[in-house]
């Protein structure tokens, strides 16, 4: 499985990053074989509009089935749910936390949109 984090920095002990289409970095990081990989989002980060839905159609261009994120506005959970990615909210700590705590059943999915758009 290929779990997408929203992340400040690339490394693998960056905070979180709560935004999802505006998130500076996507860690990329399947479970199956271990490889990691880092998306630069700086489009997204400085979007006029539209960066939530960029970022789902990034992920689904990456193969990401699910995405650990602090929130998602109306459009960007629309285009995620298309894609079929689920999404799991994650309240704080680094990139590597949240996987640890997504792999140990600790987050809830999200449902729907948390936030409107544009936050």
């Amino acid at each position: 499985m290929k779990i997408a984090i929203t992340a400040q920095g690339p490394e693998s002990n960056s905070p979180m990053d709560l935004r999802f289409g505006r998130a500076r970095f996507f860690r990329i990081v399947d479970t199956e074989t271990g490889q990691q990989t880092v998306v630069d989002n700086a489009d997204g980060v400085n979007a006029v509009q539209g960066a939530g839905v960029q970022a789902a159609q990034t992920m689904a261009r990456h193969g990401v089935q699910t995405v650990l994120t602090g929130h998602v506005g109306p459009k960007a959970q629309s285009a995620l749910q298309a894609a079929n990615i689920q999404v799991y909210a994650v309240s704080a700590g680094t990139a590597e936390q949240a996987v640890q705590d997504f792999l140990a059943g600790r987050l809830q999915a999200l449902a729907q949109a948390d936030v409107r758009g544009h936050w």
